[in-house]
């Protein structure tokens, strides 16, 4: 059985671009690296030179995403605040999500650094619970311990504004929206 030759250069990275850009949900970088018979580190090269030529993808827990929408209808964004314990995010990312909302990023402001801001991309209470999951295995802290407060910010994102507003209101019931 004769082994399948990697994808050279600039028809890898095209290859990369395409997939992503058909792609529904974030590509892992081992699954591009099978596709183009390369490393995950040549992915992440590759990643890296496509973001240079200003293609927006982004690298997020689950894979890397290209968030140019395709979509005819733009999804309402807004940036809220919020205030909780580690122990309460996956309680704030369920009412967020299952409000039909997407979790795209958290903010904090860092005394030394400024705004430190992290992927989430978590749209269901599966990605949630293995967003969770990896800041568990990895016994990482959560961005929100960067601010002694626990305040922090999200950029959110929904179909219809009425969602965004119905899981302000169900963040603000839960104690957990600044406003």
């Amino acid at each position: 059985m004769r082994k399948k030759a990697k994808v050279a250069g600039e028809q890898r990275r095209d290859l990369i671009l395409q997939t992503l850009k058909e792609a529904n949900h974030p590509v892992t970088g081992a699954v591009l690296g099978d596709l183009t018979k390369v490393s995950r580190q040549v992915i992440v090269s590759d990643i890296n030179l496509l973001k240079a030529k200003n293609e927006p993808i982004m690298a997020t827990n689950q894979g890397y995403l290209y968030t140019q929408s395709t979509k005819k209808v733009k999804d309402v964004e807004k940036i809220i605040v919020c205030k909780h314990t580690p122990n309460q995010t996956e309680e704030e990312l369920h009412i967020l999500v299952d409000h039909g909302v997407t979790v795209r990023d958290v903010r904090v402001e860092h005394p030394v650094y400024g705004d430190v801001r992290a992927s989430i991309m978590v749209s269901n209470r599966q990605e949630v619970k293995i967003f969770i999951e990896q800041i568990q295995q990895a016994q990482a802290p959560y961005l929100l311990n960067l601010d002694e407060s626990g305040i922090h910010l999200h950029a959110i994102s929904a179909p219809r504004a009425e969602q965004l507003h119905d899981a302000e209101e169900a963040l603000k019931k839960a104690g957990f929206l600044i406003e």
